[in-house]
């Protein structure tokens, strides 16, 4: 299958469409497009990157470490001098290194969240986030340039590379966590010294937390932050029907607070000391809470357009703008490049804010959960209660419905547009959005959000309501609609 070069990069199959040979041909491409006239037009460098330096970085997955060497050796076969990880560490700490190095930009090898057979490449921007959309363009003209004309990539010796300077070696770690000080009040941590479970699924998240709380007086319980690059065979994705183990943890009485980050640690999940799950809907409307009521920061709340009400509703009594985006951080990221931005975040668990690069970072908000705690001085549990008590109830769920048939995104877009109805579970519809696939939002500030897969016959239902009696009526509205398209 032809590679194509998405918003945030490029995954396959290992051994199928994910081989040595066609990361080469993308590293390649990637060398040429980085080369080439113009790739920083409009990418928000300040100051301006080395444009002979990169970074690459690798996950914990199946011949990950491998999979960086051999970009490592394209990238300096076409004369850049990269900065190649020591050890498989998180894509955000990838990230921030791309901007701490002045690099021009970064590769990071991982599939994130997907199954264990999957790996890829993210491309990662001089700011320190996704590259942008019109760069990963250039790369994928790049890719079938070369394919046209037959072109292979250039390759050096590694061990060459690193005897001329061209390879480094290096730790990412230290400048991450440095940042990570200044955006984290560990002084009012070790006050209030917390007992933490932390769960890495296996991925590049391991330690991250435990090393950064050290001399607080945390306790922190890892589990699953040992090297198994199948992941112990689940999805090393946080969210409620993988964290079974985090579950147990905690009900062992091993921790107060779980935090659970993804593959590449971009993401968080987390659970409270009942064993009960906190998604990213409460997660993101917690932080956003807590930095306007106990850090007094200001700025505006972007917010991808499958990601709840309750950031609506906590912003209108902060009386601050809301921006909806589609799914996706990149796009949140370019509000967060070229706007004051107070936070920023989608349904997935990928959040950022004020002061960190515009990258979901997992680790910087699995540890705002652990200060916000200490500070409130009050369990995770209680938080989330006052929370829905003021802005809640809020009840989420989402389906994917496989389709019969590829059928045209913005094909059903239209059709559902023009088939709009009055009102869904006898509440009233009262817009219609079309920004992302098309959303209905209810008079009683529920939604229901239909999104076709751009890349498979998926139809992607999301809903939110303040009854699970409603999420329901919202969901059978969107399998009907399924059924319609097929």
């Amino acid at each position: 299958m032809p590679i194509h070069f998405g918003t945030d990069g490029w995954r396959g199959v290992i051994s199928d469409s994910f081989t040595f040979q066609s990361l080469r041909q993308v590293a390649q491409a990637i060398s040429d497009a980085v080369a080439s006239e113009n790739w920083l037009n409009g990418s928000y460098n300040t100051p301006r990157p080395d444009p002979h330096r990169m970074v690459v970085g690798f996950d914990t997955r199946f011949l990950s470490d491998r999979y960086a060497i051999e970009a490592a050796r394209v990238l300096a076969a076409n004369g850049f001098k990269v900065y190649l990880g020591a050890a498989d560490c998180p894509t955000p700490t990838v990230s921030y290194s791309v901007r701490h190095l002045g690099a021009i930009a970064g590769l990071m090898i991982t599939a994130s969240h997907n199954a264990p057979r999957y790996n890829g490449v993210k491309l990662k921007a001089a700011y320190g986030g996704s590259a942008l959309p019109e760069q990963c363009r250039r790369v994928e003209v790049y890719l079938n340039d070369n394919e046209a004309r037959g072109r292979g990539p250039n390759l050096m010796d590694f061990d060459v590379a690193r005897q001329s300077n061209l390879i480094e070696r290096f730790n990412p770690t230290s400048a991450y966590y440095d940042h990570l000080r200044n955006l984290i009040d560990l002084d009012a941590i070790a006050d209030n010294p917390q007992h933490i479970v932390v769960d890495s699924m296996y991925g590049s998240g391991r330690s991250q937390i435990r090393g950064i709380l050290q001399g607080t007086g945390c306790e922190v319980f890892e589990i699953r932050n040992d090297m198994n690059p199948g992941f112990g065979g689940i999805h090393p994705e946080p969210i409620g029907r993988y964290l079974g183990a985090l579950a147990g943890a905690i009900a062992a009485g091993h921790g107060e607070i779980g935090l659970a980050t993804d593959g590449d640690a971009d993401r968080i999940g987390a659970m409270d000391g009942r064993g009960q799950f906190v998604d990213p809907h409460r997660i993101m409307s917690l932080t956003l809470k807590y930095l306007v009521e106990h850090r007094g920061l200001r700025g505006k709340v972007i917010k991808t357009v499958s990601t709840t009400q309750m950031i609506n509703r906590l912003a209108r009594k902060y009386e601050l703008e809301v921006i909806e985006t589609p799914v996706g951080f990149n796009h949140i990221a370019d509000y967060m490049l070229s706007n004051d931005v107070l936070i920023g975040g989608e349904e997935s668990g990928g959040i950022s804010f004020k002061g960190h690069i515009p990258e979901g970072d997992g680790i910087l908000i699995g540890l705002l959960l652990v200060e916000m705690v200490s500070v409130m001085g009050a369990p995770l549990s209680e938080l989330i209660d006052d929370l829905l008590k003021e802005v809640g109830p809020s009840h989420y769920a989402r389906i994917d419905l496989r389709l019969s048939r590829p059928v045209a995104k913005q094909m059903i877009v239209s059709r559902l547009e023009g088939e709009a109805p009055t009102s869904i579970g006898g509440s009233e519809v009262s817009k219609v959005n079309t920004l992302d696939g098309l959303k209905y939002i209810l008079k009683d500030d529920s939604w229901l959000l239909i999104r076709p897969s751009g890349t498979e016959p998926v139809l992607r239902v999301y809903a939110e309501a303040r009854e699970p009696k409603m999420v329901e009526e919202l969901l059978s509205f969107g399998k009907q609609i399924a059924d319609q398209v097929s």
